[in-house]
């Protein structure tokens, strides 16, 4: 005979909030990879950021990376990828306070990821819809003194 309509629907309502809580609150596997494509890849490591690392860009970059530039909605207010946006995307955003994300990735490759966007998930191009070029490097030199 089998397992009734009824008693189906119920098993899913009561299995589905511990499918999505892990599901939704997975974080990223492996953050090493890079999400820069392998035909831009080697320009965007050769960018250098023009704009000096200073207290002015610093503050200019955390103002950004809160306001307008939305960094906060999905890497969060530390950067560890658990903003309230982040639930809502797979892969899950980049734990920016990863010390070996934050070595093994250069400035050029952050500033490709935000005017690009990142395939194939949910980071968005930002430039120049949201933000100017000078707007990512100050955000960028934020983002590098996340821990």
């Amino acid at each position: 005979m089998g397992i009734s309509f009824a008693v189906k629907g119920a098993l899913l309502l009561l299995l589905s909030p511990l499918f999505c809580s892990i599901v939704i609150g997975a974080t990223e596997r492996d953050p090493l990879p890079p999400r820069v494509p392998d035909k831009e890849r080697a320009a965007a490591q050769a960018m250098k950021n023009p704009v000096a690392t200073s207290p002015e860009s610093l503050a200019k970059g955390k103002e950004l990376y809160e306001g307008k530039g939305t960094c906060l909605k999905c890497h969060g207010a530390t950067g560890k990828g658990d903003g309230s946006g982040a639930k809502l995307v797979r892969p899950a955003p980049r734990n920016m306070t990863n010390p070996d994300w934050q070595k093994a990735r250069t400035d050029g490759e952050m500033f490709w990821i935000i005017k690009n966007g990142s395939p194939g998930t949910g980071m968005v191009a930002l430039i120049p819809s949201d933000i100017t070029e000078d707007d990512a490097w100050n955000i960028i030199n934020y983002v590098r003194t996340l821990k």
